[in-house]
């Protein structure tokens, strides 16, 4: 029997799983090639959303997707764990040991072959360094973190009102570093929190007792967004009774402050770090070319500029646009663009035909404000023609980009019943996880 044509993406985030999806339902079902997706994790939760599982407005596990249950269905195989080397000539990855909780090892180190690699890991937050912060900051990089970050919240919550009830001082000061959108959002479904969490028994923590601030080191919020979005959104937080912060670079994080550059410190109980993001360390080991942040250079192909047989795409890959200075930014909608490209090149490439150019098309940025509101642009700088909404009619747009990305991993039938059963689960439950 002719072997089949061995294609390993290694990454299980919206554009990895994305392609990995189409990619088994076009060729792994009709025996046209072998694909596989390699991830350090089981499930799979959209990124843009673990913010809201941070908050506890969104319950992870009615959103998470099994891998190897959704591989059966979709005709391709699963292997859990971290790449953590790259054999370029033997065109193979070493996979590093899978251990518990308890640091047993479950699964040893393995090697997988490719004929075809996509590396799709995504991005870490970056701190640039920053004292104190890997020691004193939470982090929403994944799953895991989100949940823990809610778990924290809770207990703090619990504490603060239980001091509250013994007439002790309860406030509880909240930072979060970085107003990029998740810095914003988060900030916003925070504030939800505060209000929420007293109608089910916490009543000695009023909202005001809970000081959230977002602290930004450039002179206004969502710098990377038009400004107009700025001013919206700025507006939007201070009504939430949000403390916006801009021109305020963070020197120094401690166990119960944040210090500025200016050496003015602010207390705080809880901090968060979302002011910016590199990709993982280990893809500046591989052999390949690479920028300051660890990313992948790529051809505007999707290919690394060093291997043929080795694409990137998502956060992690640096890849050039026509006329522009600018690689492709960081975000959801080009990890989708970039899946989309890249499965009609693997497909091209089966046949012996050439890869196909990606080229990014910015429909516009969407940020959510919780249950309170949505503001954004839609088309996008690149058209030139940008246009401002806001309230129900954004609200809407952001859903619908959720939505989207269930299409591309379940079809609309399977997305339809997930819509209905999660209208059904918000009517069941109370509106925050509370535990």
């Amino acid at each position: 029997m002719e072997k089949l044509h061995h294609i390993v993406v290694v990454g299980g985030g919206a554009g990895g799983l994305e392609l990995a999806t189409r990619l088994g339902d076009k060729l792994g079902k009709r025996q046209k090639a072998r694909i596989t997706l390699v991830d350090a994790g089981l499930t799979h939760v959209w990124k843009p959303l673990l913010h809201e599982v941070a908050s506890g407005s969104l319950d992870a596990s009615t959103n998470e997707i099994n891998y190897r249950a959704h591989a059966r269905k979709h005709h391709y195989e699963f292997q859990l764990g971290e790449m953590g080397g790259l054999d370029r000539d033997k065109r193979q990855i070493v996979i590093n040991p899978f251990h518990d909780e308890d640091g047993e090892e479950v699964v040893p180190e393995r090697h997988i072959p490719y004929d075809t690699l996509v590396i799709a890991v995504g991005s870490t937050a970056n701190d640039f360094g920053t004292p104190g912060a890997q020691e004193n900051c939470m982090f929403l990089d994944s799953l895991h973190q989100a949940r823990r970050f809610h778990n924290l919240m809770l207990n703090a919550f619990l504490r603060k009102n239980h001091e509250g009830e013994l007439g002790r001082d309860h406030a509880l000061p909240i930072t979060i570093i970085g107003a990029g959108a998740t810095g914003v959002e988060l900030a916003a479904e925070l504030r939800l929190a505060s209000r929420e969490l007293p109608v089910y028994g916490m009543n000695h923590l009023r909202p005001e007792d809970v000081s959230i601030s977002l602290v930004e080191a450039a002179d206004r919020i969502l710098p990377a967004l038009p400004p107009r979005l700025s001013v919206a959104a700025t507006k939007e937080l201070e009504r939430q009774k949000v403390d916006v912060l801009t021109g305020q670079p963070v020197s120094e994080v401690r166990a119960q402050s944040i210090v500025m550059k200016d050496g003015t410190e602010l207390p705080s109980d809880m901090t968060i770090w979302a002011a910016g993001i590199k990709a993982p360390a280990f893809l500046a080991e591989l052999g390949l070319e690479t920028t300051r942040g660890n990313q992948l250079v790529t051809e505007q192909t999707l290919q690394t500029t060093q291997d043929a047989n080795i694409f990137a795409l998502g956060d992690c890959a640096a890849c050039p646009q026509p006329n522009s200075e600018r690689s492709v930014p960081p975000r959801a909608q080009a990890a989708h663009q970039m899946a989309d490209t890249l499965f009609k090149t693997l497909v091209n490439r089966l046949k012996g035909d050439e890869a196909v150019p990606f080229v990014y098309n910015d429909h516009g940025s969407l940020i959510n404000f919780s249950r309170y509101t949505t503001v954004g642009n839609l088309m996008g700088n690149l058209s030139g023609r940008s246009m401002y909404i806001e309230g129900k009619v954004a609200r809407l747009f952001y859903v619908s980009l959720y939505r989207m990305h269930q299409m591309a991993l379940h079809g609309p039938l399977r997305t339809g019943v997930i819509w209905l059963m999660d209208k059904i689960s918000r009517a069941m439950h109370p509106r925050l996880k509370l535990h």
